[in-house]
C-alpha cells in the first residue's frame, strides 16, 4: 500500500505545480475521448467527452449518466441529470495525463486519469419494472 501511494503522489505531485487548466485546454485535451480515472489507487469512474460540452459518466457499473461542463471561476464545474448541483474541479495536465481535484469539499477527493487496456464504457440499457 506504501508503493501505492508514494506512486499516486509522484504522479499527481508535477500537476498541482503547474497552472490549472483553461476551459479551452481542458475542451482541446478530451474533445472525443473516453478517459477513465482512478483515486487513492482504485479504479473510479469513466467519462466520454461528446460535442458541445456534452459528457456521459459512470462509476464502471455499467450505469450512467448525461450531462454537461462549463467553467466556472477558473474551475471545470459539471451538471449531471440527476443533481441539479455542479461539481466544479481544478484539472492539471502532465506527461501523465489529467490530475482533478474536486473542489465542492475542503478534503475533495483527487482523481487521475489512468490507462485503460481493452476496455470500453459500459452503458446498460435502462432498467424496466413490471
Amino acid at each position: 500500500m506504501k508503493k501505492l501511494f508514494l506512486a499516486f503522489c509522484l504522479l499527481t505531485a508535477p500537476a498541482f505545480a503547474q497552472s490549472t487548466m483553461s476551459a479551452s485546454e481542458f475542451e482541446s485535451y478530451t474533445q472525443g475521448k473516453t478517459l477513465f480515472f482512478a483515486a487513492d489507487g482504485r479504479r473510479y469512474g469513466v467519462e466520454e467527452y461528446l460535442p458541445d460540452r456534452r459528457v456521459r459518466w459512470s462509476f464502471m457499473d455499467g450505469q450512467c449518466k448525461e450531462g454537461t461542463w462549463f467553467e466556472d471561476a477558473g474551475q471545470i464545474c459539471f451538471e449531471y441529470e440527476d443533481s441539479p448541483t455542479p461539481q466544479c474541479w481544478s484539472f492539471y495536465l502532465s506527461g501523465n495525463g489529467l490530475t482533478a481535484q474536486f473542489e465542492n469539499e475542503p478534503d475533495g477527493t483527487v482523481l487521475y486519469e489512468i490507462q485503460a487496456a481493452n476496455e470500453e464504457m459500459v452503458c446498460l440499457g435502462p432498467e424496466i419494472g413490471v
